[in-house]
């Protein structure tokens, strides 16, 4: 027997719940924002070493448009438009500031760095961007602070290419 419409709309609703707090991780108790970007450093760093950069922009456009659907209903879920546990959008974002980057550890740790300050600070037009309705708006501002993330990262790997581990 099919469930019925009910039954369907619960289970997508819990789908894009789970696939909002990165199936569970959001929801740790402190500092979800930091644990939530962890598994965008991983995704970047293992895609750069087994596809390239492209493959990162490839993984990057598919976390950012499912995210976006997820964060969207899992907002309505807990009634709140930006929610803490939702941390996919910190994984699309560190995924963002990592890219086109060589795959260092050195580089690794100051782009987690570098994107949690910036996502944390809000620079214009994050903290704009935050002001979207829904999915969008959660998306939104974590890419802008990765946009500047990377820029810093790229400047710190062409002036000080020995300490990022690139020379």
């Amino acid at each position: 027997m099919l469930p019925d419409a009910s039954e369907r709309e619960g289970r997508v609703s819990t789908l894009r719940v789970r696939i909002a707090t990165a199936f569970g991780i959001g929801r740790a108790p402190l500092f979800p924002g930091t644990w939530g970007s962890l598994p965008g450093v991983a995704l970047a760093w293992g895609l750069s070493v087994a596809g390239g950069p492209w493959a990162v922009v490839a993984a990057i456009v598919v976390v950012t448009a499912v995210g976006t659907w997820a964060a969207d209903g899992a907002a309505r879920h807990f009634r709140h438009p930006d929610p803490s546990p939702v941390v996919v959008d910190e994984i699309a974002g560190q995924m963002l500031s990592l890219a086109f980057v060589p795959p260092t550890w050195q580089v690794l740790v100051a782009g987690f760095f570098f994107f949690r300050v910036f996502d944390i600070l809000k620079p214009f037009p994050a903290g704009a961007l935050e002001r979207l309705p829904g999915g969008a708006g959660i998306m939104a501002d974590d890419l802008a602070a990765a946009i500047y993330a990377n820029l810093v990262l790229q400047a710190a790997i062409h002036f000080a290419p020995r300490a990022m581990g690139t020379a």
